[in-house]
């Protein structure tokens, strides 16, 4: 069974407050934004080419963050979780990489029963913020 990549939504706020909507809908299930890639300014200055206005916020749950890292050193490979933000006609659409997904890419992961419990909470939590910026 394949799972979707991303939990995706379009909310109808301008990019910028979009931004700010998904961090705030982000920390009240427990994620922080360890890190922010502006890819159009990266691309710009890196390689000279104009590109939509599109970020990637990385996201951590450092409890989820911990029990998975402990279950599995090398899940770190998949974190943080990624939340793609990007100016689109009308508004803004959000991506979230989906934490099932992930667990179940590659064989060796998929049989970790702790790593699926970490997989399925962090799912819970993450398909509360699309709830939550569904209604923003």
């Amino acid at each position: 069974m394949t799972l979707p990549l991303d939990l995706t939504m379009m909310l109808s706020q301008p990019y910028e407050e979009a931004i700010e909507s998904v961090t705030a809908a982000l920390k009240e299930q427990g994620f922080g934004v360890l890190t922010r890639i502006d890819v159009d300014k990266t691309l710009k200055e890196k390689i000279g080419v104009d590109f939509r206005r599109y970020v990637i916020l990385g996201a951590c749950n450092p409890p989820l963050a911990h029990r998975a890292l402990t279950a599995e050193a090398r899940v770190g490979l998949m974190l943080p979780c990624n939340v793609t933000v990007e100016e689109v006609e009308g508004g803004a659409r959000v991506n979230i990489l989906n934490p099932r997904a992930m667990m179940t890419a590659h064989p060796d992961l998929g049989g970790n029963a702790e790593l699926a419990a970490v997989a399925e909470d962090a799912y819970t939590r993450l398909a509360k913020v699309q709830e939550a910026l569904a209604g923003a």
